[in-house]
């Protein structure tokens, strides 16, 4: 039993070390409310950089994905339903998640009703393309500066495939500032976009929680059930995630559902 159980542990840790090589399993489905038994007591992490493989790494899991500075998914992560985003009557081009695609054509024909249409700026990113996004921001911004405005590979939640770049799709919909939040479309999305399972991923003033600078136009699609959750309960997706006990590493995972105990 003692050598099983060291061989069991070395396993476990040759599966963290190699994180960014494992590829997701699993397939789509419907989210699920968490249970209060689910509930994380440890502090949020201070904002660092870091490469470890998020402990949700399954395509079911697409509404309890923690991506951070600090936790990601591998390079092969792929979503295996991805649709063209004008297929919900949304134009701008990219992909999303079937999943996601009745919420967000319910949401692009309540913005349009409402006179302020939207469009999509970017939607999915495999890990290649994000790598060059944030190697040109490194070039362009510093790389201090790009870790504040662009996810290094692995770490973005566009990767997912449920997250889209909004912006407004009539040219003169424009605000003083250059905010987008303070335009037409923006206001509507701020105050709507979570009806329909959307939730803003960056908002203002919270990059030290986030850990990424404030992007009004990003949001992420969680569905109904767990959006109802976020929004009043005042957290940003990070610090909620979080507290639902979502941020544990993987193998942290792996030992409570094997039931190993293995000493640190």
């Amino acid at each position: 039993m003692v050598g099983r159980s060291r061989f069991v542990g070395l396993l476990l840790g040759l599966v963290f070390t190699a994180a960014a090589a494992v590829a997701p399993v699993g397939a789509a489905a419907s989210p699920s409310a968490p249970t209060a038994a689910s509930t994380s007591t440890s502090a949020l992490p201070a904002c660092s950089y870091q490469d470890v493989l998020t402990s949700r790494t399954g395509y079911a899991d697409w509404d309890k994905t923690l991506l951070d500075p600090i936790y990601m998914v591998s390079s092969t992560y792929v979503p295996p339903d991805l649709r063209l985003a004008s297929d919900a009557g949304i134009t701008g081009g990219g992909k999303v998640r079937s999943i996601a695609l009745a919420d967000l054509r319910a949401m692009t024909a309540a913005a349009k009703a409402a006179s302020r249409p939207i469009k999509t700026t970017s939607a999915y990113r495999s890990y290649a393309t994000q790598a060059s996004l944030f190697n040109s921001d490194v070039t362009r911004l510093g790389y201090d500066e790009a870790l504040l405005h662009t996810a290094r590979p692995g770490h973005s939640e566009h990767q997912l495939g449920t997250t889209v770049d909004f912006g407004s799709k009539k040219t003169s919909d424009t605000s003083a500032d250059g905010d987008w939040a303070h335009t037409r479309a923006g206001r509507w999305m701020a105050t709507n976009a979570w009806k329909y399972g959307w939730i803003m991923s960056y908002p203002l003033g919270k990059t030290s929680v986030t850990c990424y600078n404030y992007e009004p136009w990003h949001y992420r699609y969680v569905g109904r059930t767990v959006a109802a959750q976020v929004v009043p309960s005042g957290l940003t997706l990070r610090e909620w995630l979080w507290q639902q006990g979502y941020g544990e590493p993987l193998t942290v995972r792996l030992r409570v559902t094997r039931g190993i105990a293995i000493a640190a």
